[in-house]
């Protein structure tokens, strides 16, 4: 089997025991640096003469430290990989020098609805939160709006379904499959104005509601937003967070977005504060594909 001559771990990438010890397989010499590097200067030196490179989503691997590391050959991006523009490598300049860049999605879901089943049902029974109705509610017959149906989307759009609520979603091309099982296709201010509950499942920094589509969304509503980063234009989500009966609900800071640490004091901002998807099990999976994808690389 072929291997690198050096690979260089920039920063700690979550790869679990096994991973680590299978990493050996693929490269003459591995270093793994356990801290997050300050700067390109640090990076530079701790790229050194690799030939391949790890990194998570803490760090970034712009132009101007590709264009100084002439060994390197591969990266390896440990983190989601939607698209080249809201990567954290420079994918487009790494294509010019002949570099390969790889990247994983899909492996934290399930946590990920874990977290959306327990936050709603809090909600909805009361359980340590203040009661969204009068009197509890079920998930049965609740009406739920999914904007983007990808792998998460679509996961929680199964989850809800079976426990028995109305949903529907929108998204960028109607899924013939999803509509067959039931789950309904509506235009976007359509689904914002009918659903009780509406989820943001989207992929980074893609923006979807602005005030125009808070005005259809209306009040008395309760918002999940599950993707990496903020679905929502900030002025018009601070403007709608004004009104109390308005609920926010995410898993981490950066799903709320900069303004952040002026919204989270209030009561209808409900934010664990930690990665649902960032369990045991999504690091298994997260090392399975990252050493796929360098096995994939080596064996072209």
């Amino acid at each position: 089997m072929k291997q690198f001559k050096k690979l260089a771990a920039i920063e700690p990438v979550s790869l679990v025991p096994w991973g680590e010890e299978e990493l050996k397989n693929y490269a003459e010499e591995i270093v793994m640096y356990p801290d997050i590097p300050k700067d390109n200067e640090e990076i530079l030196k701790r790229i050194g003469d690799a030939d391949a490179v790890l990194l998570s989503y803490t760090s970034r691997l712009d132009r101007e430290v590709l264009e100084k590391a002439p060994n390197v050959k591969y990266v390896g991006m440990c983190c989601s990989l939607y698209s080249e523009e809201s990567a954290n490598v420079d994918i487009a300049f790494a294509r010019t020098r002949g570099i390969t860049v790889t990247g994983i999605r899909d492996y934290g879901d399930r946590g990920v609805v874990e977290y959306v089943l327990y936050q709603l049902v809090k909600i909805l029974h009361g359980y340590e939160y203040p009661m969204w109705k009068e009197e509890p509610v079920e998930i049965t017959g609740l009406k739920v709006g999914i904007v983007g149906l990808g792998v998460s989307g679509g996961m929680i759009a199964d989850a809800l379904h079976f426990m028995g609520a109305e949903v529907s979603y929108f998204a960028r091309s109607p899924k013939p499959e999803r509509e067959a099982a039931g789950i309904c296709y509506k235009p976007l201010h359509q689904l914002l104005a009918d659903s009780e509950v509406i989820f943001t499942c989207l992929n980074k920094n893609v923006i979807l509601l602005h005030k125009e589509e808070f005005a259809c969304m209306g009040n008395g509503k309760i918002m999940f937003n599950t993707s990496i980063g903020p679905a929502a234009d900030m002025d018009a989500l601070k403007e709608w967070l004004a009104n109390p009966a308005n609920l926010f609900c995410c898993d981490t800071r950066g799903a709320i977005g900069p303004i952040a640490e002026e919204v989270l004091g209030q009561k209808n901002v409900l934010c664990v504060d930690a990665s649902a998807g960032r369990t045991r099990q999504a690091f298994g999976l997260l090392s399975r594909k990252v050493l796929d994808n360098i096995k994939g690389y080596l064996d072209r």
